[in-house]
C-alpha cells in the first residue's frame, strides 16, 4: 500500500498564532486557535479528521453492501467531529456520522447491520478507537 503524507507548520503562540497544513495531493489550508476551538473562519484538524471519517466510512459502507449483492449504492455520509476540553487539555470525545444510502433492495435492518460492522472495520475508524463514533444510518 502507498504511504500518504501531509504536513503542518505552526508559528507564534498558541492563541495569537497562525498555521497551515499541505497534503501531498493539493488540499491545504490555514487554521488558528479561534478557528479549532471558537467560530473563526479558517479551517482545522478536526474538520479534517471528520473528513477523513465520512470519506473512509462512505468508500467502506459501499464496498460491504456491494459484497452483500447490493449494487448502484449512492452513500452520502456526513460528519461532525467533536472537541472538548478534558481534564488539562483537550481531546477529540466523537464523531458522529449521518449517513444516507440509496440501495436498491436494502432493507433497514440490513443496512444497521452493515453499517455497524463498517463502523468496527473502516481503517480510519479502527485508528481513532478512543474516540467514541456514532452512526445514524437512514435509506434515503
Amino acid at each position: 500500500m502507498p504511504l500518504r503524507s501531509a504536513s503542518a507548520e505552526w508559528n507564534g503562540g498558541l492563541k495569537d498564532g497562525r498555521g497551515s497544513f499541505q497534503m501531498e495531493r493539493g488540499i491545504a489550508g490555514k487554521y488558528n486557535f479561534t478557528s479549532r476551538f471558537g467560530e473563526g473562519g479558517a479551517s482545522n484538524p478536526e474538520e479534517l479528521l471528520a473528513a477523513a471519517e465520512a470519506a473512509c466510512f462512505s468508500m467502506a459502507l459501499s464496498g460491504a453492501l456491494e459484497k452483500n449483492g447490493i449494487k448502484d449504492t449512492r452513500v452520502k455520509s456526513d460528519a461532525k467531529c467533536t472537541v472538548e476540553k478534558v481534564g488539562d487539555g483537550f481531546t477529540i470525545t466523537s464523531i458522529v456520522l449521518d449517513v444516507r444510502v440509496i440501495g436498491p433492495g436494502l432493507d433497514n435492518a440490513k443496512l444497521q447491520q452493515l453499517a455497524e460492522e463498517t463502523k468496527k472495520g473502516c481503517p480510519v475508524s479502527r485508528a481513532l478507537t478512543g474516540t467514541k463514533i456514532e452512526v445514524k444510518a437512514s435509506l434515503a
